[in-house]
C-alpha cells in the first residue's frame, strides 16, 4: 500500500498566537487561513513539504461535542495533556535556540533520552506539547 500522511489536528484557543508561533518561531508556511461562525482553522506546513499539513482547529469546532466534554478539552489543553505532536530536524541544538528566542514554553532542553533519541520539548501556545526529535 502506498500511504500518507496528509495531515494532522491540533487545538487552538488563540489563533494569532498560534500562528506567531508556528508560522514566526518554528518557520512553517501559512498554507490556509479560514473563518468561519467566529472560528478559525489554520492550516501550516513546513517549508518544502507541501504535502504534509498542521490544522490548528478551534476545539468547539465538533457539533457533536457536548459542553462539559468542551470543558474538559479546555482544562487538558491548559495542562498540556490534551494532545501533541512529534517533528524532527537536523538541527536539534538550532531549533532549540529558535525556540528559547521565540520566548516558547520550554519543557525540556535537548536531551539524549534512554531509548535511543536525542530530543526536547516545548508547549504551543494552547498548551499542546510538542517534542522535536533530532534527525541522525
Amino acid at each position: 500500500m502506498d500511504i500518507s500522511l496528509r495531515a494532522s489536528f491540533l487545538p487552538h484557543d488563540d489563533p494569532d498566537a498560534s500562528l506567531a508561533f508556528y508560522r514566526d518561531t518554528l518557520g512553517f508556511e501559512v498554507r490556509a487561513d479560514v473563518g468561519h461562525g467566529g472560528m478559525r482553522w489554520i492550516t501550516v506546513g513546513p517549508a518544502g513539504q507541501p504535502g504534509t499539513s498542521l490544522v490548528l482547529q478551534p476545539p468547539a469546532a465538533d457539533p457533536g461535542v457536548t459542553e462539559d466534554e468542551r470543558r474538559t478539552v479546555v482544562e487538558m489543553m491548559a495542562k498540556g495533556t490534551y494532545a501533541g505532536i512529534l517533528l524532527a530536524a537536523p538541527d536539534l541544538d538550532a531549533v532549540f535556540a529558535r525556540l528559547r528566542a521565540g520566548d516558547a514554553e520550554l519543557v525540556q532542553e535537548p536531551t539524549e533520552q534512554p531509548y535511543g533519541v536525542r530530543d526536547c520539548a516545548v508547549r504551543d501556545p494552547a498548551g499542546n506539547m510538542i517534542r522535536i526529535q533530532e534527525l541522525r
